[in-house]
C-alpha cells in the first residue's frame, strides 16, 4: 500500500522593499520625494516669492520627506499602513506650523518699485523652472523604475516558467523514488506512506522480489531538499533496480550505491539500509548511516556505519536475525524522528519506538501532525502468522 502527501506550506511575509533591488527602491522614493516638494514651491508661489530661504528650503523638504514616508510605510506595512499615516498627517501639520511661526512670511507691500518687481519676476520664475526640474526628475525616476521593474518581472517570469517545467520533470521522476503498486509477497504484508516537505523530496525506498518468494528493501535519504534531491534520488534507485538484477546481498548493494555517490564531481551523500527478507523469515540487514529499523516495536541493533559517499566508507557489515510469523519490521526516515512542534519540541525517539507497532500511514500521520520539517516514508512489513497473501488498502 502507498501514500503520498504533500505536506502544507508555510506561508511567509516577507518585507516588500526586499524583494526589489535597492537601487530600484532608491530611485522610486526620490521620484517621490521630488513630486511631492513642488508643493513646497507651489506655497513660495503663492505667497508671491516673499518667503525666506530657510522657510523655502524647510517647506520644500517637509513636504517631501513626509511623502517618502508615506509611501515606505504604506508598501511595507500594507494594510495597517494607516497606524502610520495618521500621525504623519498631524506631524506634517505640526511641522507647517511651526516654519510659519518661527520664519514668517513678510506683509505684502503697499507699493512696488521696479527693482522689486523683477526681483519678484525672477523668484517666480526660478519657482516654475524649479517644479519643471522636480516634475522632470520624478517623472524619469518613475518611468526608469516602471521600466527596470517590467523587465525584472519579466526574467523572473521566465525562470519560474522554467523552474516550473523541471519542477514537474523531477514530479516526473518521482514517481520511480515511491513504487506505482506494492509488490505481491506471499506470506507478507507490505505497507508503505511518503509525505514530501515540498514539490519533490529527497527520500526513497524500493521493494523489490528476490526471484525466491523473499524481498530485498532498500530505504534511504539523500542530503538536502527539492529539485537538487530528487534527482540525486532517481540516480540512487536506478542503480539500486541495476544492482538488483546481480546481486540481492544488502551490503553489496549499499556499496555500489556508495561507489555511485563517490564517482559524482557534484558530490552529495545518502543514508540508507537494505535488508533482504526470505520466504522463511530470515532476514539479512546492512546499514550506511540510516536510523535503525524496529523489529516488534524495539529498535534493531546495527553495526554503525557512515553514510553513502562519504571517503572511507564502503565497508557495510551485515546482521542476520529471523522474522517469526506475525512479527512486524518498521523503516523509517529521519522526518518521523526529526519532526518538530513551533516551540522547538522533537517527535524523538521514543515516540517513534513507542508508536512502531500501527501502520506505516498512523506512524507517518503522527509524524505530520506533530510539525513536519522534513520529508516522511515509513516501510512496514509483516509476516503473516497464515500462509498466504494479505493485502492492506486504505
Amino acid at each position: 500500500m502507498r501514500d503520498k502527501r504533500k505536506a502544507p506550506d508555510t506561508p511567509q511575509k516577507l518585507n516588500p522593499w526586499t524583494t526589489v533591488p535597492k537601487r530600484t527602491a532608491v530611485i522610486f522614493l526620490s521620484a517621490v520625494f521630488f513630486t511631492f516638494s513642488t508643493i513646497g514651491i507651489a506655497e513660495d508661489i503663492s505667497d508671491f516669492g516673499r518667503q525666506l530661504p530657510i522657510r523655502f528650503a524647510g517647506g520644500v523638504l517637509v513636504s517631501g520627506l513626509i511623502a517618502v514616508i508615506y509611501a515606505w510605510t504604506g508598501v511595507r506595512l500594507r494594510g495597517r499602513s494607516w497606524m502610520v499615516f495618521v500621525p504623519l498627517f498631524f506631524l506634517q501639520i505640526f511641522s507647517m506650523r511651526e516654519l510659519n511661526r518661527h520664519f514668517p512670511v513678510p506683509p505684502n507691500p503697499i507699493t512696488m518699485n521696479a527693482a522689486q518687481i523683477n526681483s519678484l519676476a525672477d523668484r517666480l520664475n526660478y519657482d516654475g523652472i524649479a517644479i519643471i526640474l522636480a516634475t522632470l526628475l520624478a517623472y524619469g525616476g518613475f518611468v526608469f523604475v516602471f521600466v527596470g521593474e517590467f523587465r525584472r518581472r519579466m526574467r523572473v517570469t521566465t525562470e519560474k516558467t522554467a523552474l516550473d517545467t523541471e519542477m514537474a520533470a523531477a514530479r516526473e521522476v518521482q514517481r520511480v523514488i515511491v513504487p506505482e503498486s506494492a509488490e505481491c509477497f506471499p506470506g507478507f504484508c507490505v505497507e508503505s506512506t511518503y509525505v514530501p516537505a515540498q514539490q519533490v523530496g529527497g527520500d526513497f525506498f524500493q521493494i523489490l522480489p528476490d526471484g525466491d518468494g523473499g524481498m530485498l528493501v532498500v530505504v534511504g535519504d539523500v542530503a538536502g531538499k527539492g529539485l537538487p534531491a530528487a534527482m540525486l534520488v532517481s540516480m540512487l534507485v536506478g542503480s539500486i533496480r541495476t544492482a538488483a538484477e546481480d546481486s540481492h546481498d544488502p551490503a553489496r548493494i549499499l556499496r555500489i550505491l556508495h561507489d555511485r555517490l563517490l564517482g559524482r564531481s557534484s558530490g552529495g551523500y545518502a543514508t540508507a539500509i537494505a535488508a533482504r527478507i526470505g520466504h522463511d523469515g530470515a532476514v539479512t540487514m546492512a546499514n550506511a548511516g540510516h536510523l535503525p529499523p524496529y523489529l516488534d516495536g524495539k529498535e534493531i541493533e546495527l553495526a554503525g556505519t557512515l553514510p553513502l559517499g562519504f571517503a572511507g566508507a564502503g565497508q557495510y557489515l551485515t546482521t542476520s536475525f529471523r522474522m517469526e510469523p506475525g512479527s512486524r519490521i518498521v523503516f523509517c526516515t529521519d522526518g518521523v524522528v526529526e519532526a518538530q512542534k513551533p516551540d522547538g519540541e522533537l517527535f524523538g525517539f521514543d515516540r517513534a519506538r513507542q508508536i512502531s507497532t500501527k501502520t506505516a500511514i498512523e506512524i507517518g500521520d503522527a509524524a505530520r501532525e506533530f510539525g513536519q520539517s522534513d520529508d516522511i516514508t515509513v516501510v512496514a512489513i509483516e509476516r503473516n502468522r497464515e500462509q498466504g497473501l494479505r493485502t492492506r488498502d486504505r
